[in-house]
């Protein structure tokens, strides 16, 4: 036997109740539309950190976990580098930061600052043998601990398997990656962006020497033009519900929040990665030493976002399958590259799986 049906739901069902919805929302949108116009983006990023080191492009800020039994192994997070790290930290609620330190987790995180003229000449060899082993060095000394998990968002997840491969003692507990990109020839829109053809990037760098961030993620947008208006469309749709706008003004502000990027560091990305695929290959060299993935002995997972059109799962799934640790796996997840880091689909499906991952190799 059916249950009744509640009066108000009734309505709501009936044409003259959905059309009173309707109304009552477009009188809604119009008025949230003044004032999302006229009023500044929710706050971000604000749980309680410590900027513990500050070098040019680099921060290094710590996060004391919220719980009295606190994991052995500390996770230090390396953000892309053409974005800041409060992806990691949207809102309260909303914030994976706030989840792994209540769940026991001390973190750490290398942010990003916008290079500097003097920086121009960065390279990827500063971020993988100078920027991140630094890094792991202060977070040992100040959680008084060797073993140091390390987990790269993107292009963080690049440079982190980088080090990995070349640190193959260690000190490393655990690698982790998210949506990291390997066969760069899977990136469809990498292409249409930097066709070797057409694109003189060695004129870009030594003209320029810092490339905008505004330029790339503009060029990205020129390859899928349908999206930014499928936003704005979406966006208009639910300008009447502030939860709905609230968080489509963070995620939207945080992919807008671009960094530019050391030119050397982004001739490397183009004519290495992207151009010959070098990674994926198995012939990088950094430095003069030669990235072999099978180096990498520590425990491994790569979380994958299914419908992820910056980088597609074709392009992330070799990760897994070329490094020769025993202790391997891949997720992939519902979402794009974005909403598997953040968003109320993270917060039910990406963060306990990671925290699940975690609490068994932290110990």
């Amino acid at each position: 036997m059916m249950a009744p049906t509640h009066p108000d739901q009734a309505q709501t069902r009936s044409p003259v109740g959905r059309l009173r919805t309707e109304v009552q929302r477009m009188i809604k949108r119009r008025l949230k539309g003044l004032e999302y116009l006229g009023s500044p983006g929710p706050a971000v990023g604000m749980t309680p950190k410590t900027l513990l080191h500050r070098r040019g492009t680099l921060s290094l800020y710590r996060y004391h976990a919220t719980r009295n039994d606190v994991y052995r192994v500390p996770l230090l997070l390396v953000m892309a580098t053409t974005n800041k790290a409060y992806i990691f930290d949207l809102a309260e609620r909303q914030s994976l930061i706030e989840f792994l330190i209540g769940r026991g987790y001390d973190i750490y995180v290398m942010d990003w600052n916008a290079p500097t003229q003097a920086e121009r000449h960065l390279r990827i060899e500063d971020y993988v043998l100078d920027f991140i082993p630094d890094c792991i060095a202060r977070v040992q000394a100040d959680a008084g601990v060797e073993d140091v998990t390390l987990a790269g968002y993107c292009m963080g997840g690049v440079l982190s398997t980088l080090y990995a491969a070349l640190h193959a003692d260690g000190p490393l507990k655990n690698l982790v990656c998210f949506t990291t990109p390997v066969d760069w020839s899977q990136m469809s829109w990498s292409r249409g962006i930097a066709n070797e053809r057409f694109f003189d990037v060695d004129r870009l760098v030594d003209t320029v020497g810092i490339i905008p961030g505004d330029m790339i993620m503009k060029a990205i947008d020129l390859q899928r033009p349908a999206g930014r208006i499928a936003g704005h469309l979406r966006l208009w749709d639910n300008l009447w519900n502030d939860t709905y706008v609230r968080n489509h003004r963070m995620m939207v502000g945080w992919g807008h929040d671009n960094l530019p990027l050391a030119g050397e560091y982004y001739r490397q990305i183009i004519k290495q990665l992207m151009w010959k695929n070098s990674l994926h290959e198995g012939d990088l060299h950094i430095a003069g030493r030669k990235i072999d993935l099978t180096k990498i002995k520590v425990p491994v997972l790569h979380v994958i976002a299914e419908h992820d059109t910056l980088v597609p799962p074709a392009c992330a799934r070799p990760l897994v399958a070329k490094v020769g640790s025993p202790d391997k796996q891949e997720i992939m997840l519902p979402g794009g590259h974005v909403s598997l880091i953040a968003g109320p689909a993270a917060k039910k499906r990406m963060w306990p799986a990671l925290d699940q991952w975690l609490g068994q190799r932290s110990v």
